[in-house]
This record gives structure tokens, sequence and C-alpha cells, in this order.
């Protein structure tokens, strides 16, 4: 909505979308007739990704029904898509599962909390991250020995901190939404029992110690007087290359797209080696490098990781991106999401036309332990996701709008509490699935890779 909207006006809007989707809809999950089996969807994702990395993808994602519902975010997207939605517009992470939030460092080094994976990112109906986040969460509480009670309240208390953190944002200025961050420092005091906060003042401590030397010890050793990274096939296999004119002139594109100041600290920095990396698990088939630099000296290391960018999965859902390069879209989406972004993330169009972004590859990040979290401190990082995501979704929609949409009781709560079971139901359908095509040989997998 444009800046000459009034309050009321917007506020007014919002609640009149509710006659168009109610907020009681949201609980409804059926799958069309014509629903396209994830197992064919992951099919022709492998198509345009690293083919001897497929099978460990596959792999990866057969391991659990959590760990299938993180690399299914196309099969999602397309399951929401046949859903109405409210067209309350915000920019979506598009894979905002429980453990893409987690801790970094600001540029101010402080230790924040937040979304921290955008690959997906494009413009979408706030729902749809809401709705994403719910059903990560019932699907890890099941794993962590939830009942369907049990794990309905974990989706409740996320789906209303996140309403009610909107509506207070809703109630504040511009630029107090903008400012808006989590400190780590301000989740200490919400930890009530002695034993979880030192659990937690343990990780954070290990993510502050969490940076380019630390990578470099544990990823590079040293060769004939000249560090480069170890060679680990297939989760890290060195990139031989002796054409320096090639990576200057990428380093060059890339450094293009830094802020100035950015730029010349990049200057200070000299290219030593690279290496192809597998991370993740949506992300496992699409080229990732890592490139190791040094600054004053080898005990002055920055290494940077260069993803690749292809077709957000809701492309084929939502009109497409503004952007032509999908690096950029990556980037300015994170930009725009993030309370503070990394001081190196650019973007840059790599051999054979392929788009990448960059990044530090570890800059003080941290992620929970899920699958080791009581049920009651599942619940409270449910919270906090729910906290992070409308302070995302507040600095790029509008948020009075949203926050009249959902207003003051808990009725899109209970129903995204109905919609996050039954899509867990779903899940657990198609994680079954692709176990099945694997052992039947109709799908390529690497198991414990």
């Amino acid at each position: 909505m444009s800046a000459e909207t009034g309050v009321a006006e917007r506020a007014e809007q919002g609640r009149a979308v509710r006659q168009k989707v109610p907020r009681s809809s949201h609980g409804a999950w059926e799958p069309a007739a014509d629903r396209t089996d994830p197992v064919a969807v992951l099919a022709a994702q492998a198509e345009t990704r690293v083919a001897e990395l497929v099978p460990i993808r596959h792999g990866r994602m057969a391991a659990s029904a959590f760990a299938f519902l993180r690399g299914a975010a196309a099969a999602m997207a397309a399951d929401l898509a046949t859903q109405p939605h409210t067209g309350l517009t915000v920019q979506l992470c598009g894979d905002a599962h429980l453990v893409n939030f987690g801790v970094f460092g600001s540029p101010e080094r402080a230790l924040l909390f937040d979304l921290n994976d955008f690959d997906e990112t494009l413009p979408g109906p706030f729902e749809w991250d809401v709705k994403r986040l719910a059903a990560s969460l019932a699907v890890a509480a099941r794993a962590n020995g939830a009942d369907d009670r049990q794990a309905r309240e974990i989706v409740l208390a996320s789906v209303g901190a996140y309403r009610r953190s909107m509506r207070r944002l809703a109630s504040i200025g511009e630029l107090e939404v903008w400012y808006e961050r989590i400190d780590t420092q301000d989740i200490l005091p919400l930890i009530g029992r002695p034993a979880q906060r030192r659990r937690f003042e343990a990780n954070l401590a290990k993510a502050r110690r969490r940076d380019s030397l630390q990578a470099a010890a544990k990823l590079t050793e040293v060769v004939d007087g000249r560090r480069r990274f170890i060679d680990s096939p297939p989760l890290l296999e060195r990139i031989e290359t002796d054409d320096t004119a090639m990576i200057r002139g990428i380093l060059a594109d890339y450094r293009d797209t830094l802020q100035e100041e950015r730029g010349h600290l990049l200057d200070r920095y000299r290219f030593v080696d690279a290496a192809r990396k597998v991370v993740g698990v949506g992300s496992v088939g699409t080229l990732c490098l890592i490139a190791l630099l040094e600054g004053r000296d080898e005990k002055d290391p920055l290494i940077l990781q260069v993803k690749e960018a292809q077709r957000s999965v809701l492309e084929d859902h939502m009109p497409p991106s503004e952007y032509d390069h999908h690096g950029q879209r990556v980037v300015a989406g994170q930009r725009l999401i993030q309370a503070a972004s990394d001081i190196f993330l650019g973007w840059v169009t790599g051999p054979a036309g392929r788009h990448f972004y960059w990044r530090q590859l570890r800059d003080m990040k941290g992620s929970a332990e899920i699958e080791s979290m009581s049920l009651r401190l599942l619940g409270r990082y449910a919270e906090l996701c729910g906290v992070a995501l409308a302070r995302a979704h507040a600095r790029s929609g509008d948020r009075i709008g949203i926050a009249a949409y959902l207003g003051n009781g808990d009725a899109f709560d209970r129903a995204i509490g109905e919609f996050a079971l039954r899509y867990a139901d779903q899940n657990d359908i198609d994680h079954a699935g692709l176990v099945t095509a694997i052992a039947d040989g109709r799908v390529p997998a690497l198991a414990g890779i």
C-alpha cells in the first residue's frame, strides 16, 4: 500500500480480506486431485543440479520426516498455491522452516537471532511463510515425542507470538520497525531453567568462535608451504585452476555489488584456493563453492561461501522476480528481510552463466539443536521464531493491514494449528513415498553422507 494511505484505511482493508479468505479457512488441507507426486518434483529439480550430488540430497531427505520437509520446499509451495490466499504481500523467506532461523554476527559484532536462509525469497502472501514454519514445528514436535495436542500447542505458541508481534509492530513508527532486532542477550532472561540457560550460553559462546579462522583450521591444510583446502570428496573437493585472470574477473564483478567501503576491505585480501562443498539438505546439488582468501598473512584468513542461486520454488506460483539475476534476488531479499546482513553479501555471474551469491561461510553463525530440545524448550523456541518472522514481514509488507486481518483473537492461530497437523500427516506420506522409491531403485540415494 502507498504511503498516502491512512492507518485507518489500511486497517479496514486488512479486515476486509477476511470476507474473501476467512481466518478459519487456513485450517483446511486436502491434496489436490491432480497433485504432482513430490518424488516427481524432486526429479524435476535434479535436472538442474550437479548429477553426482543428487543421490546425497535424496539420502539426506530420506533420513527422517523432518529432513524430508526441509528439502521439500518446492512441493509445499505447489501445495500452498492450490489454496486461496490473502493477497497481503510481504517479502517471503520462501523456506521458513524452523532450522532456517539461527544466530549470526551483525556488522557491529552483536549476536542476533533471525532468519538465515533466503534461497527461495520472493514477494508473496504472508501466510505462506507462517504455514511453512508451522508445519515444520508440528513435524519436529512429533519427532521429539509430542502427541498431537502437544504439537498443536507448540504451533499455537509460534503463531500467537507472530500475531501479537505483528500487532505491536503495527502500532509503532517506520524507523522503529526498521531498527527492530532480536539480540541474543535479550533472550537469556526468558530462559527460566538454570540448566537450559547454561546450555544456551554455551551455544552462544560456540557461535562466537565460528569465524573464518576456525573454519580455516578445520577445512584447510598446509602443503608445500601453501595453505589450501583439504580434499575430501564428495563433501569437500578442491578446484584446481591456474586461470588467475578468470578469478580476478569474478572477484572484480562480485566486488562491484558490495558497498564501496566493503569493496575496499575486500581489496585487502588475495585469493588462495577454492573448493566445492556440500551443504544443507534442500540445497544439495546446487553448486556451492568456498573461496579461501588471505589478508595480512595466513593467520588472517577470510573464507567466503559462493552459493548457486536458481529460480525460487515460488516463481511457478507467483509473479516472477523483478531481478533477472537470481543471486541479486537472494541478496536483495536478504537485505530487506534481515535486521542486519553479512558485510560481504553480494552476487556474481559465474562460468556457464550460472548465478551465485557470496557471503562469509561462518560469521558467528549457529543454529539450534532441535532434536535434543524438550517440548517445553521447543515451545519457547517456536515463539522466538514467530517473533522473528513477524519482524521480517513487517519490514517489507503492510504490517497494519496484516495485523488487522489477524485481529486480537486466536482464530488465525487455531486454524494454522489445524493446518500444521494435517500437513504433517501429508509430509509423513510423502516421506514414505521417497523411502519406497529409493528402496525400489527408482530414486538414487546415498545414505549417511
